[in-house]
């Protein structure tokens, strides 16, 4: 057998590689206006360097039982060869035409790579820059643990200051202190040295702080006041609150209408959640009843030719929840025996026939077909209209708390306890009196009543409802944000829904690249965290105890 090339050699071309294709694909080129620190570095080049920086740290920190001298020389020859393939592309790009192959090799790209010099000089600036930024990778990853931790975060929050620079100044545009604050941090090409820098210290001083606060709270929690802990529980909760409700009123328009897209997310990702993540029921068709609850509301509230009722949102909202309940009660019989993978295909089966039906010819002197039900009245209190997203953005956060209250019981009740039973093991859970015909119904029928309402403040959000608003992606994505926040875990959901709507909506303006970079975010993370963001205590007992096969981790993660 051939000797394998040493692990430092594999890891900077892998890097490299990596490099090379953010720069072929687009990437670099597209984020080049967006500036890290304006007119020093913008954020694709940042991409490049974040890829040799990494070469630098993962040899480093393979090789960690190794003097820190070899982890050095070795992290800074990964770093060398990281930089050496874009190098390589700036030297051939000079004498081949790559565009002809590559439509993204592009003049402006060389400019970047080669930091305005010429393509030999360039590539050898690009050399140094790998080694320079490889050494410092390796000297990152043989810090303690909680300074590297700090170091990062601070680097983390100057590339967060970048990516979110232009709602960040919308955001600070009043007069005042907050117009003082934008002037520090921005320039009118983007954020400056100075206002980066401050961000990065400032972000180093609180991880410090927070270190030390940990440290001084875990060594004399038994001398804390007995109201300490609890009263600063309150503090956060309310600082949260204040937050929560600032929002709309802070961040325009445009933040309220992605927070209410998030919130009818977390409605529906919290009545999947009961499903799959307390009693293990996978349910691909859980856009079903998103579908039921708005398509109730609109019957009865339309002023429209579908109108039956023209009832008030107030009014109709109950009958929308009972209908979504008895919904899925009703799709629950079918699929009462049937487990796994054969019970995600029946759901998914039952979820189509619903958007089909609604779609059908013979339903549509009801339900309108394809031209859906229009003139649906916007949600009015005490003569206020709730219009806009600004003003829906609180009812979706009063019907958000309201299901996470609901949720949060069921959680720890006697029939929270039965959907967690059947979700280990059913066989068991029946041996041991668990009625499993009630609990699954339960389970489908209070989960259908949180996608209920969902479809109901979807329902008045638009004014309109349509068959092609309720797509299986929907559901799939549902099932994915509660799987990346942590299933069985309600501040999962919420995390998730941030993180998996929020995120690509408020990064619109850099176009497909987003779901690129999201989507590898996505495959790191089920690789490395698998149980989620912030897991349920169960799931993440399950998961480690899977990586670590021993009873003594099993009781440490459980503690």
């Amino acid at each position: 057998m051939r000797p394998s090339a040493p692990s430092w050699i594999r890891i900077g071309l892998l890097f490299g590689v990596a490099a090379v294709y953010l720069c072929l694909v687009g990437i670099v080129e597209t984020f080049r206006k967006r500036w890290i620190v304006a007119d020093v570095m913008g954020l694709g080049q940042a991409f490049v360097l974040v890829c040799i920086l990494a070469a630098g740290y993962v040899t480093a920190r393979r090789t960690a039982g190794a003097n820190a001298l070899r982890a050095l020389v070795e992290g800074t020859g990964a770093g060398l060869l990281a930089g050496a393939l874009p190098a390589a592309v700036l030297l051939v790009g000079a004498v081949v035409p790559l565009r002809t192959v590559f439509i993204n090799a592009s003049p402006t790209l060389y400019a970047l790579l080669s930091m305005g010099l010429t393509p030999p000089r360039g590539s050898l600036a690009l050399l140094l820059v790998g080694a320079a930024a490889g050494a410092c990778g390796a000297a990152v990853s043989r810090v303690p643990a909680e300074a590297r931790r700090t170091f990062l975060w601070g680097v983390f929050a100057v590339l967060l200051l970048s990516i979110f620079q232009e709602l960040l100044q919308l955001l600070l545009q009043p007069r005042g202190l907050a117009s003082a604050v934008r002037n520090l941090l921005f320039t009118s090409d983007g954020p400056s040295l100075r206002g980066a820098g401050g961000v990065c210290v400032l972000t180093w001083a609180v991880g410090a702080a927070w270190t030390l606060t940990g440290r001084v709270t875990h060594k004399g929690r038994g001398l804390l006041a007995p109201g300490g802990p609890r009263g600063a529980k309150v503090a956060v909760v309310a600082l949260a609150l204040v937050g929560l409700l600032l929002i709309p009123i802070a961040g325009g328009l445009f933040v309220a209408q992605v927070m209410v897209l998030v919130g009818l997310y977390i409605l529906m990702g919290l009545g999947l959640n009961l499903e799959v993540g307390f009693a293990g029921l996978l349910d691909l068709g859980f856009v079903a009843f998103f579908a039921i609850g708005a398509y109730t509301v609109a019957l009865l509230t339309s002023r429209g030719e579908h109108g039956i009722a023209h009832m008030s949102f107030w009014a109709a909202i109950p009958i929308a929840v009972a209908v979504s309940l008895a919904a899925g009660v009703i799709f629950g019989i079918p699929v009462l025996r049937v487990r796994g993978d054969y019970l995600a295909i029946a759901t998914l089966g039952l979820g189509e026939i619903v958007r089909l039906l609604v779609l059908s010819d013979a339903l549509e002197p009801w339900l309108g077909g394809s031209f859906g039900i229009l003139s649906i009245p916007k949600p009015v209190i005490g003569g206020w209209e709730l219009s806009g997203p600004r003003q829906l953005y609180y009812l979706i956060v009063a019907a958000s708390a309201l299901i996470a209250y609901v949720a949060w019981r069921l959680q720890d009740s006697r029939l929270g306890r039965a959907w967690m039973a059947i979700r280990e093991d059913e066989d068991v859970a029946q041996a041991i009196g668990i009625n499993l015909v009630t609990t699954k119904l339960l389970a489908y029928g209070i989960g259908g009543a949180m996608g209920g309402i969902g479809g109901a403040i979807f329902a008045v959000m638009l004014g309109s409802v349509f068959p092609h608003s309720f797509q299986l992606l929907i559901s799939i994505n549902v099932l994915v944000l509660i799987i990346l926040g942590g299933m069985g875990s309600i501040w999962g959901v919420v995390v998730g829904a941030l993180v998996l709507v929020g995120l690509p909506e408020l990064l619109r303006e850099f176009g497909e690249f987003r779901f690129l970079i999201y989507g590898i975010v996505l495959v790191v993370m089920m690789l490395y965290r698998p149980e989620g963001l912030l897991p349920g205590a169960a799931q993440k007992r399950e998961l480690r105890v899977e990586e670590a096969g021993t009873p003594d981790a099993y009781l440490a993660v459980g503690a």
